[in-house]
């Protein structure tokens, strides 16, 4: 059985998402020192597991899905919003923001926008009902 169309467009989401965490490392890592290398080195690692976790899920394996739900769309999401929330509770203006902000903040806060969103996409689709009979009959497939 193939992958219904609701797990590939999960899939696409969480390439969307990996790419926008990329394009975010670089531009964060261009405005550092030498000192922001180790924390490139570790999100890379995040990214090359994610796709990992995006392909099993496409493949059909539950286990990678849980994982994925967990430890991107749960913990990896929160990390995301956590601080311009934050931010905001703490009483600061969104628009000063923009109009103080630079090009490559502006670029910055942009592909953080589409990441959360296609996380989010990602999540909602790899728990629509298509994907769940999806996921339990490659369950059954690999316990028969």
């Amino acid at each position: 059985m193939s992958a219904p169309r609701s797990v590939r467009a999960s899939f696409t989401f969480w390439l969307i998402a990996v790419a926008a965490g990329v394009f975010e490392t670089v531009v964060a890592a261009s405005q550092q020192t030498e000192d922001a290398y180790p924390q490139v080195a570790i999100r890379f690692a995040i990214f090359a597991g994610a796709v990992f976790l995006a392909v099993s899920v496409l493949r059909g394996r539950p286990w990678a899905r849980i994982a994925i739900a967990v430890l991107l769309s749960c913990v990896g999401l929160l990390s995301l919003v956590y601080e311009p929330i934050q931010w905001l509770l703490a009483g600061n203006s969104a628009t000063q923001w923009y109009s103080d902000a630079d090009v490559a903040t502006r670029a910055f806060a942009g592909s953080r926008l589409l990441h959360v969103v296609a996380v989010v996409a990602a999540t909602a689709l790899m728990f629509a009902p298509q994907a769940n009979a999806y996921f339990r009959h490659s369950r059954a497939l690999r316990t028969a």
